[in-house]
């Protein structure tokens, strides 16, 4: 019984780092895209001559 258990573990361990990882690769994308709007937003406020645009 406890043999049976320790198999598996590691295989709901391993489905738990892959859902891990997915979230975080949505999260890295949300903010690279969250980034790139700032640093436009930015670029916008430079290229009109005002610091409110």
């Amino acid at each position: 019984m406890i043999f049976k258990e320790s198999i598996l573990m590691p295989a709901e361990t391993v489905r738990r780092a892959r859902r891990s990882a997915a979230r975080a690769v949505r999260t890295t994308e949300s903010d690279r895209r969250n980034a790139a709007a700032a640093l436009q937003r930015a670029l916008d406020r430079r290229d009109n001559g005002g610091a409110a645009g």
